[in-house]
């Protein structure tokens, strides 16, 4: 069960159409003291109950001059620069590769599917790649820096360990990170949990308006 504030630890089943659909509201992160393999067990239990696609969501800081905190943002591809991963240790094979491809792990056709649905509820949704740091303490100006020149657009705690063990097991993966602040060295003041929270709760209509247009079309 989750333990931080904002993710509720709910797993919610729906149908949509004649399509089956589950809606997990909070995820445990690796900082909370969760082993890599034990973070990704919801997705993993999700694929293995059928689904073949997973949108991931998270709140992210914002690194790139293009985004702005309130600004949604579709993942075209990650930085893991933690030193984990979800696939260490022996390979159950019935998962997948014991050297799976990671070329594409965020779906350009998810994400085409992304933008449409934005553009369905008449939101703006932008395009970014994540680095993923493990927390819980939030990047130093130096780390924030060094994901700049690496290619990050956001920086943030989660999402990339589901997205490995994903793509491992042949998922289409798609990912919306909300902007919840400007990233250490680019904010002018501390960053806080707090801030995390209120933004997400100012942009909680508009989110909510492109996972609903977005479950449309993958419902479709």
């Amino acid at each position: 069960t989750p333990r931080v504030e904002g993710h509720a630890g709910s797993l919610h089943m729906a149908t949509i159409g004649d399509k089956r659909v589950a809606l997990m509201a909070g995820r445990v992160h690796f900082y909370e003291g969760w082993d890599p393999a034990d973070v990704v067990f919801g997705v993993r239990s999700v694929a293995l109950a059928g689904a073949s696609t997973v949108i991931l969501t998270n709140a992210a800081g914002g690194v790139g001059s293009h985004v702005q905190p309130g600004n949604l943002v579709a993942l075209t591809d990650h930085l893991n620069l933690t030193g984990r991963n979800p696939l260490h240790g022996q390979n159950i094979a019935e998962l997948g590769a014991r050297f799976p491809d990671m070329s594409a792990v965020y779906s350009p056709a998810v994400r085409s599917q992304i933008h449409a649905a934005a553009a369905d509820v008449a939101v703006p949704m932008a395009e970014g790649v994540y680095a993923w740091f493990t927390g819980p303490s939030y990047e130093t100006p130096a780390e924030v820096e060094m994901a700049r020149r690496l290619g990050a657009d956001l920086v943030g705690m989660s999402t990339v360990p589901e997205a490995i063990a994903l793509r491992h097991m042949g998922i289409d993966v798609g990912a919306i990170s909300l902007v919840t602040n400007l990233a250490a060295g680019i904010s002018a003041t501390p960053l806080s949990h707090e801030e995390v929270t209120a933004t997400a709760a100012e942009a909680r209509d508009r989110f909510t308006r492109v996972v609903d247009a977005l479950l449309r079309r993958l419902t479709a």
